[in-house]
């Protein structure tokens, strides 16, 4: 209860000085009398004087009230120009100081809680320029310095650096306003103080660090291009590497914009996403599912049927699906929309000249003013002792390795705990594979809470998945009993026999081949690229898997959108990629779907927060769909609703939680969702309850104890 009564407080002082102030003249002439009456105090107590006027100025600029002008010509009257701007300049810092941190206080969580991401843009600026942003503000007041100073209490900018920028900024105009004060006799009025010529002279003063900054990045650019041949005239605006999620949207943004844009692609359109990863296991998981509802049909009131399973024909519908969402990445289509497609191997020679071999080994070169690399990933292979005596499959190679085989492979092992091995391993286990997988660390999915990782785990368990977790694999090899992975758990080893082995241990970029290593672009387990995307040449850029931080076909296609625009209009504005609220889900039964920090990332980066737990056992829905297990969790920040996080465990996870993805883009509440009307019955009441459970643990128990007198008054 604190900050609501100092609230009040200080708003009732600051209307109470207002009125006052409403009954007095305030003009040149009532300020000459006022400073004739306090000048022959002045000239018996000249410290005293000078001290009050210190604690006056710093409360009235404190208190953000309309008479610091005033004051500031008071100050130079009073005492001369060097004392009056000594005593002005530092008295306005600290009330402006004190302002900002009421405002901090008092204020932040509150407006925080209600703007959301919008209270962020300003923090953005800040983070983006720096001291250069409030520095403007205080030279250019296209701001009122009480509203700068209020804004920014509400952003994380330390209170120091807060404190000597608003000193430096607002020198410049507090020396005029303190020497027209040394002029008063003769002043006519507040206009003349401050003439058109003055306050061109502050703009350029105030878009001067800007002009040097600019001037700066202009000569490291000349210095990173320094012993390279500019051409006089390019042949494309834009040439993309890859025809991925990345590379497809980089080459769609650009042909809408018209600009002349090649895509070039070396093996099949629409990259890992369509071709080997996100399509191909989604139709297998379909199909398990299916096998895995026949098998328990009775749950449903009808007779459980061991289902059939022709693995050839589910490799086949695999590939149909393929081959039904292909025309959507197609050559045909892109070249519709106005983009040339090449198919070949694409090598940057310099940075403006993209040289691409096709299958014949004709070469062709192109030269272009940007360069997008959007090269994608592809699974990695451990150094594992005698993996290649067993043949081993990954998520890319399984699909036309095992097409055309009559029956999944009786034993499997999958090695890798992620969410690729997770669903594959569930997947086979579903369609009649004795499953084995094995991990080293110590549970399933590490990147996600363990109550929610554990519910996964039991689910896969119960559909025959053998988990080995804390297991590591220490060599493969053959012998006459066939193929065979030797692993260790707390210092003893065992054999585990196996027909086919996957291995799903994550992902590398493909970096080799491309030239970035003749061009000096750094790269390790990805290409390094700043804010903006761009490597050491700002006119080549990386999107998606080959960038990181994140390998999701979604993030992918979020950063080609960043990538793009930097690329073709980068010279006039850039924007940094966004990594604000993104999203993911893992597709085993249950799916497991997270957006933001999940409980241990809290706690690991010491981030207060409440956590609000909504168990699926008791949706309407869920019941009815005989799938009343998992539960929706959100972290808020302490004592708002303010969401910082997301877990869901439950069918249809992945859907459910587009809601929250939504409101934490925009800044919104559980307030918000818990008053959004949700269709009954549906999945999606979760995301309601869950925000009902939060609101029913932040009601006022003083209210509630009024509102219940009342109501006792009410019956007599």
């Amino acid at each position: 209860m604190k900050k609501p009564v100092l609230f009040i407080a200080l708003a009732g002082l600051v209307v109470a000085a207002l009125w006052l102030l409403a009954g007095q003249d305030i003009d040149l002439q009532s300020l000459r009398n006022r400073l004739a009456a306090i000048g022959t105090v002045q000239q018996d107590r000249p410290l005293l004087v000078a001290g009050l006027f210190l604690v006056a100025y710093v409360a009235v600029t404190a208190l953000s009230l309309p008479i610091a002008v005033w004051l500031t010509l008071a100050g130079g009257a009073l005492f001369g120009f060097w004392t009056g701007l000594l005593i002005v300049s530092f008295a306005s810092a600290m009330g402006a100081t004190l302002a900002f941190l009421a405002s901090r206080y008092l204020l932040r969580d509150w407006v925080r809680a209600r703007l959301g991401a919008r209270a962020e843009a300003i923090e953005a600026g800040l983070a983006r320029d720096g001291a250069f942003y409030l520095f403007s503000l205080r030279l250019m007041p296209v701001v009122p310095f009480f509203a700068v100073n209020l804004l920014m209490g509400l952003t994380r900018v330390p209170a120091w650096r807060f404190y000597w920028v608003s000193q430096l900024g607002m020198l410049a105009g507090t020396a005029v306003y303190v020497n027209a004060g040394t002029q008063l006799a003769g002043l006519d009025s507040l206009s003349g103080i401050v003439s058109p010529p003055l306050l061109a002279s502050f703009a350029l003063l105030a878009v001067f660090p800007w002009i040097a900054r600019a001037g700066l990045g202009l000569w490291r650019r000349r210095r990173v291009y320094a012993g390279w041949t500019r051409p006089k005239r390019f042949d494309r605006n834009l040439v993309v590497i890859g025809a991925g999620s990345a590379g497809l949207v980089s080459a769609y943004l650009a042909a809408a914009t018209k600009a002349r844009v090649t895509l070039v692609e070396a093996g099949a359109m629409g990259g890992d996403c369509l071709n080997y990863g996100c399509v191909p296991s989604k139709a297998l998981i379909r199909s398990a599912t299916l096998a895995h509802q026949m098998r328990h049909a009775g749950q449903y009131g009808l007779t459980d049927t061991p289902p059939a399973i022709p693995f050839r024909s589910v490799m086949d519908r695999i590939h149909r699906i393929i081959a039904d969402i292909a025309p959507h990445d197609s050559v045909e289509r892109y070249t519709k929309l106005g983009v040339e497609v090449l198919q070949g191997h694409a090598r940057l020679i310099d940075p403006w000249t993209v040289e691409i071999t096709d299958a014949a080994g004709a070469r062709q070169r192109l030269t272009t003013r940007a360069v997008i690399i959007a090269t994608g990933a592809r699974p990695s292979l451990p150094p594992l002792p005698g993996l290649d005596l067993v043949d081993p499959l990954t998520s890319d190679t399984l699909w036309t390795r095992l097409q055309g085989q009559d029956h999944v492979p009786p034993r499997l092992v999958v090695l890798g705990g992620g969410p690729i091995g997770c669903e594959l391993a569930q997947a086979f286990a579903r369609l009649g594979s004795t499953v084995t997988q094995i991990e080293m660390a110590p549970r399933l999915m590490m990147r996600e809470d363990a109550d929610a990782a554990a519910l996964v785990t039991a689910a896969m368990q119960a559909d025959g998945v053998s988990v080995l977790t804390g297991h590591r694999a220490v060599a493969c090899g053959v012998d006459q009993g066939g193929k065979w992975i030797e692993v260790d758990h707390d210092g003893g080893s065992r054999r585990i026999a196996f027909d086919q082995i996957i291995v799903a241990v994550g992902r590398s970029a493909r970096l080799e081949g491309f030239g970035l290593e003749e061009l000096g672009i750094a790269s390790d387990r990805t290409i390094a690229v700043n804010d903006y995307l761009e490597t050491r040449f700002p006119n080549i850029l990386a999107a998606g898997d080959v960038a990181g931080p994140f390998q999701f076909t979604h993030t992918a296609s979020h950063q080609a959108w960043f990538a793009s625009v930097n690329a073709l209009f980068g010279t006039f504005r850039k924007f940094k990629a966004d990594y604000r609220v993104i999203p993911w889900a893992t597709f085993t039964a249950p799916e497991l779907a997270r957006v933001g920090l999940s409980e241990a990332e809290a706690r690991d980066r010491g981030i207060a927060v409440e956590v609000t737990r909504h168990d699926l056992a008791g949706l309407d829905r869920a019941i009815t769909d005989g799938a009343a297990h998992g539960f929706v969790k959100v972290l808020t920040a302490p004592g708002t609703d303010r969401i910082l996080g997301v877990t869901i465990v439950g069918d249809h996870a992945g859907d459910l939680i587009a809601e929250f993805v939504l409101a934490m883009k925009h800044g919104l509440g559980l307030n918000k969702i818990l008053g959004t009307i949700h269709i009954y019955p549906t999945w999606a009441e979760a995301n309601k309850a869950v925000a009902g459970t939060w609101r029913r643990a932040h009601v006022n128990p003083r209210l509630l104890a009024i509102v219940q007198r009342f109501h006792d008054w009410r019956r007599g």
